[in-house]
């Protein structure tokens, strides 16, 4: 039977998980009604990564499997094992996993409030981690990527550890073990972090060693039971195969509870750490002095050809430097909660020092202030357990009990609510449309797992996930050398776009054979087999005639209505001379789904409007002739329609109104005449290099044909 302590941690846990997934199902009733967030009958996930590891899943299930496909990842093989014994769809278990276990955050924080002799401590850090804006971010219903467990195993990791220093139980020992065993197969970067954990427990050591004054240290309990810790912890870290490292951490358990092998704990200790760093243990550590200390000795392969490519991680958000308004707003829902909590951890600590050991988490989180946004949901559990302990303590000043209980709750409540309005205002739409995905779904018909479909990286997870197909870049494979290719492809002509496509993708094939050099780029192998040492004439020289590498597999372009919100960051990546990396004049592009129209002007947003009456473009002051004006639509059975105008010959600019998407498009000549506007926005395509295969008003799909 459970004692009443153990009801009560029940009870509150249960309600902190049921609070936790309601707020979740908020987004859910919001959008209900939206037929294009669904597909199959259910909700599409809302991030593009999550795609990914649902590839992984989808291979295991059906046991086709692509070499790029993540079936050796924890999330795909947690979500095929949930698919076999659950009565649910693939697309359900993968958009409600996020909200489930997420959750399971509640239970080591209220965990750690019993620990502290104030459940309620745990209690009401657990309602407001749970929601907290950043981890609500990352981990709402259809956010299907590891980010919900991330803080949940580290969490426990803390609970364990300082139960396991506090009450020197043996089955502390094996938690610990276990929950960094868990950890690393589910998040192999957790190694930083574990690490930090190990290297506060050595400063805890150091404290007891020096506390005994290095007196009879063999016979002294504490530190004896640290050392087991850090054995078994380092046991659980060494660089080997997850069942090995399980079986060496349960036999070392096994071994220690036999009383007549204490007397050889320090030599094991030390064969450990041998082991530890003859298996690379310290190679992760290495490797970032390496990158952050010692940067003169990093040596890499270099071609002889050095092109300059414009960096992915400029235009990436969640790398992005943050502020500190931000900060607070991600971490706790406001900068005064922000500081309080700051205020109570540290109260906490002088309190409960054992609550030190949450600094490494507390740390990545607040590391997030230069590192970028993604880091903040590490330092949300404790600084909701500073919070709530400031709460807790507040409200022992208080002697009428009814006083205090409302004081309790009306200050958990105001923790909660600026929460609780972000959840309700954070209306996200999926990745994809239900309509943009049929599209996929068709594809995948008429297409082998040979053949590639081409398109922006944010795409790429989703079309290999729907369509089962290749891709050139996807969310993990992205890098200014392999974005250049589809970026120039997508913005130049179609007779430059058609050779730069079928070069890329057969180069690609072509990688791993011996005549090719891999750590070159697909665009130096390209420029080395054509006897080209400068980017810009061989680029150049494509709008010639050449001899294209022999056609091995099927081509497909996979152009989304969407892609028009991106356009301007699709150009960044073959916006530059990769000669020297210099920037070169920008193509004028402006895009409005937002306009008003006044009779004789149509405005457009910032400080931009048409004057019909004079055929010319205002833009910020300043009029522009206008060379053309077409309209775009559809008709009753989904042919395009186009209406032009031409106006000035020796104007720059042409604006295209689509009357079906009610949005405007104004743009110079050059991305006038780019693959992405003819083939998407006009239908203007060369027969004898495209053709179409599905064209609707939110998707246009082409297969090449050299």
């Amino acid at each position: 039977m459970f004692s009443s302590k153990n009801k009560q941690t029940t009870i509150f846990i249960v309600l902190a998980f049921i609070f936790s997934f309601t707020m979740r199902l908020i987004w859910m009733y919001q959008f209900n009604d939206i037929d294009e967030f669904k597909f199959n009958g259910q909700f599409m996930i809302t991030t593009n990564d999550g795609y990914y590891w649902a590839e992984g899943a989808r291979d295991i299930i059906s046991g086709t499997i692509n070499k790029n496909s993540p079936i050796v990842s924890a999330i795909s093989q947690l979500t095929a094992f949930l698919y076999k014994i659950l009565p649910f769809s693939l697309e359900t278990i993968i958009f409600f996993m996020p909200a489930f276990f997420s959750s399971l955050l509640v239970i080591p924080l209220i965990l750690i409030g019993k620990s502290l002799g104030k459940i309620e401590i745990g209690f009401i850090a657990a309602l407001l981690a749970s929601i907290s804006w950043s981890y609500y971010n990352r981990t709402m219903l259809g956010y299907y990527d590891t980010d919900f467990l991330n803080i949940v195993f580290p969490t426990f990791l803390l609970w364990s550890i300082t139960l396991a220093i506090k009450t020197k139980e043996d089955k502390y020992l094996l938690f610990t073990a276990l929950d960094i065993l868990l950890y690393r197969w589910w998040y192999p970067q957790s190694y930083s972090l574990e690490f930090a954990f190990f290297i506060l427990i050595v400063v805890y050591l150091g404290y007891e060693i020096y506390k005994n004054k290095l007196h009879k240290l063999y016979q002294n309990k504490e530190i004896f039971y640290s050392i087991q810790l850090l054995s078994i912890m380092l046991l659980t870290m060494i660089e080997l195969e997850f069942t090995l490292r399980f079986m060496l951490v349960i036999g070392y358990f096994m071994l220690f509870r036999q009383l007549r092998w204490h007397k050889h704990l320090y030599i094991m200790f030390i064969m450990i750490s041998i082991l530890f760093i003859a298996s690379g243990g310290v190679n992760p550590i290495i490797t970032q002095l390496k990158g952050y200390v010692f940067k003169e000795v990093i040596s890499v392969p270099t071609s002889e050809i050095s092109l300059h490519y414009f960096t992915v991680m400029q235009t990436i958000k969640e790398a992005s430097l943050i502020n500190l308004e931000t900060l607070a707003n991600r971490i706790s829902g406001h900068i005064i909660i922000f500081v309080l909590s700051i205020i109570g951890y540290i109260y906490l600590c002088f309190r409960s020092p054992i609550m030190l050991f949450g600094l490494p988490m507390l740390g990545l989180g607040i590391l997030s202030y230069s590192g970028g946004l993604r880091f903040t949901i590490y330092a949300i559990p404790i600084l909701s357990l500073g919070i709530s302990f400031l709460i807790i303590e507040l409200s022992l000043k208080i002697k009428q009990q009814y006083i205090k209980l409302l004081f309790i709750f009306l200050s958990t409540l105001m923790i909660l609510l600026p929460n609780i309005k972000h959840i309700i205002e954070y209306r996200i739409a999926p990745v994809f449309f239900k309509s943009e995905v049929e599209i996929l779904s068709k594809i995948k018909q008429i297409t082998s797992r040979d053949d590639y479909v081409i398109s922006w990286w944010d795409y790429g997870y989703p079309i290999r996930y729907y369509s089962d197909v290749k891709t050139l870049i996807d969310g993990g494979k992205h890098s200014g050398s392999v974005n250049f290719p589809i970026s120039f492809s997508l913005l130049s002509k179609q007779s430059i776009s058609a050779k730069i496509l079928r070069l890329d993708v057969e180069y690609t094939e072509m990688i791993n054979k011996v005549d090719k050099v891999k750590y070159r780029t697909n665009l130096e192998n390209m420029m080395n087999d054509y006897n080209f040492k400068d980017s810009n004439l061989f680029l150049n020289n494509l709008e010639k005639e050449i001899v294209l590498p022999t056609k091995t597999r099927d081509i497909y372009i996979y152009l989304p209505y969407r892609m028009l919100n991106i356009l301007p960051t699709i150009s960044l990546f073959s916006n530059s001379d990769l000669m020297n990396g210099k920037k070169k004049e920008e193509s004028f592009f402006y895009f409005s789904e937002s306009f008003e129209d006044r009779g004789e002007q149509v405005f457009l947003g910032n400080n931009i409007f048409i004057d019909k009456k004079n055929a010319k473009i205002n833009i910020q002051g300043q009029d522009i002739a206008i060379k053309d004006f077409i309209i775009t639509n559809y008709d009753n059975v989904g042919k395009l329609t186009k209406q032009i105008q031409f106006l000035n010959t020796e104007a720059m600019l042409s604006v295209i109104y689509m009357k079906k998407n009610k949005s405007f498009l104004i743009v110079d000549q050059r991305l006038y005449n780019s693959m992405y506007i003819q083939l998407f926005v006009l239908e203007n395509y060369d027969k004898n290099l495209y053709k179409k295969v599905f064209i609707t008003p939110d998707v246009k799909v082409y297969k090449l044909k050299i």
